[in-house]
């Protein structure tokens, strides 16, 4: 019965659903953190293409009127899901496996529980360093606001500078901490990412800056390109990046450093990097989400603050019926 009264709503003129939209209101946070808590989830990554591609095409085809007789309001979510979780939301190209949101929980534990771990040796900071800033480079390429080009040439000087700021704060920050107590030294991963979000987000959506990124009005009509809006789509993007980590990246330390008091958890050395890449993987589940979800990803601005000429072209045009301006500010 159940069933029966999905499939009418589904199908019924009247109450057709948005698959164009996230599920949950995005102007709470509540709302946010449940999109993101629903396309991050890390089984999402194993998804096959045939999978992906039968998921864009229920999506494709609803939108149209043309889904098959009998689909379900559960199908019809499950497919928004899927094909959010891997198409862009700009150019609704099938985006490359390691670099979706889904991809962060698994790619991110390893990497951070590594890095809390192999930090005492310079071999071991560079090759997890370089490892991570790889993995975020393809991760901030994957996620930029498809309207703004970059070149290869722009892609290698990110990737290039985003990794060796890493490597330098990690190894400076390092001898630093030689004859500090241990604690401060399990800091040093943090400070090192922390950094190279600084650099390596900026960089790699350098055209942003330079040339300004695409803002609509709330009906979706392009009404040019501004820099501030993506300055603030960029430095969200980063404060979001970097609060992923805090509780992994931050908590451990304390929690490694406590459990090392206890001569039965030092006998099982070997078990250390299990624990704290298992640990992160746990913090991550919810911590991806929650940054995603801190800022809206449709982000606005106020017009008042855009660059003078914009702003002056929009008031002639629209005079004071439009006050803020929308752009996707990436992930």
């Amino acid at each position: 019965m159940a069933e029966t009264e999905a499939m009418s709503n589904a199908s019924s003129p009247s109450n057709r659903l948005d698959l164009g939209v996230p599920r949950w209101d995005q102007s709470t946070f509540t709302g946010r953190f449940k999109h993101f808590l629903n396309i991050t989830d890390m089984r999402l990554s194993v998804c096959s293409d045939k999978q992906l591609e039968d998921a864009k095409g229920l999506v494709t085809n609803y939108k149209l009127g043309l889904e098959p007789p009998g689909t379900t309001e559960q199908q019809l979510w499950h497919a928004q899901k899927v094909y959010m979780s891997a198409f862009h939301p700009d150019s609704g190209e099938k985006q490359n496996v390691i670099g979706r949101m889904s991809f962060q929980v698994p790619g991110g534990m390893i990497l951070t529980g590594c890095m809390l771990q192999f930090y005492k040796t310079i071999p071991a900071v560079v090759f997890w360093q370089w490892a991570n800033q790889s993995f975020n480079a393809l991760v901030n390429y994957t996620n930029r606001n498809a309207a703004s080009a970059i070149t290869n040439k722009q892609i290698g000087m990110s990737y290039v500078t985003a990794t060796s700021s890493a490597l330098v704060a990690a190894l400076s920050l390092n001898s630093l901490t030689k004859k500090a107590p241990p604690l401060v030294a399990r800091y040093v991963p943090f400070v090192a990412v922390a950094a190279a979000n600084c650099v390596n987000i900026p960089m790699m959506r350098q055209q942003e800056v330079l040339h300004g990124i695409t803002v609509y009005n709330e009906q979706g009509q392009e009404l040019g390109k501004s820099k501030k809006a993506a300055k603030k789509g960029i430095s969200q993007v980063v404060l979001s990046r970097i609060s992923m980590t805090v509780p992994g990246m931050c908590g451990l330390p304390i929690v490694m450093e406590r459990l090392l008091r206890y001569n039965w958890f030092r006998q099982v050395a070997w078990s250390h990097a299990i624990f704290q890449t298992a640990a992160c993987g746990a913090f991550l589940i919810f911590m991806v989400p929650f940054g995603c979800s801190l800022f809206p990803q449709k982000a606005s601005i106020a017009v008042n603050k855009l660059e003078p000429d914009l702003r002056d072209e929009i008031y002639s045009k629209y005079g004071d019926g439009i006050q803020k301006v929308y752009f996707n500010k990436g992930l």
